[in-house]
């Protein structure tokens, strides 16, 4: 079963650039360029991994840390 990695990355071409990167490793790869639309991909899609720059416009890479620690188990 394919591992599914979220990207939280505001610049587009850095996130393309690793969803390429992974994509070719087999990963199932999702990106957001936000915080709060990677805070609710990360709430629906449950990812094994996710790979989140601190610096976003919306909600900071660390509120959306917090958030997801706050309701993961």
């Amino acid at each position: 079963m394919p591992v599914n990695v979220l990207i939280i990355e505001d610049e587009k071409a850095i996130a393309e650039g690793l969803a390429y990167a992974l994509r070719k490793d087999d990963f199932q790869v999702e990106m957001a360029l936000d915080g709060n639309t990677g805070l609710d991909l990360a709430r629906r899609s449950h990812p094994d991994i996710i790979l989140l720059d601190l610096m976003l416009p919306g909600l900071s890479g660390w509120e959306v840390c917090r958030a997801i620690r706050r309701t993961s188990s």
